[in-house]
């Protein structure tokens, strides 16, 4: 099939495909005497499998590193799971970061009554400080 094709059968942008085949994430397609790529069928499980990866936040090197997993014959589930579990705990982190950034925030807002010159502002203040107060 043609990169088109590819690309409404899997939802994934033509610049984008090609990105991901320089990236490794794709196998280089063939190309038609006429220079335009072709790709066999097995590239909309792949590509599948790299767009349903990257929703689901894993980054382009960890998406690599599981369909690397997911091809070897040694590995199993747990391999799967154990790096699943892996980006959960990373994406906690990121949640309590996010929370924690909210939180200061909310702070700044209330302090601020929303009247006076910006030289009084408390959230300009703030941002001038090193943010402990």
């Amino acid at each position: 099939m043609m990169i088109g094709e590819l690309s409404k059968k899997t939802g994934v942008g033509i610049e984008t495909i090609r990105y991901y085949e320089r990236e490794g994430l794709l196998s280089p397609s063939r190309r038609r005497s006429s220079g335009y790529r072709e790709y066999q069928d097995d590239a909309v499980r792949r590509l599948t499998f790299v767009r349903r990866a990257k929703e689901l936040g894993f980054s382009l090197k960890e998406t690599r590193e599981l369909l690397v997993v997911s091809a070897s014959k040694d590995a199993t589930c747990k391999d799967i799971k154990h790096r699943t579990q892996l980006k959960i705990q990373t994406i906690d982190m990121k949640i309590a970061d996010l929370q924690r950034i909210r939180d200061s925030l909310n702070r700044l807002a209330i302090a601020c009554d929303g009247d006076g010159p910006t030289a009084d502002c408390p959230i300009l203040e703030d941002f001038y400080s090193d943010g402990g107060g």
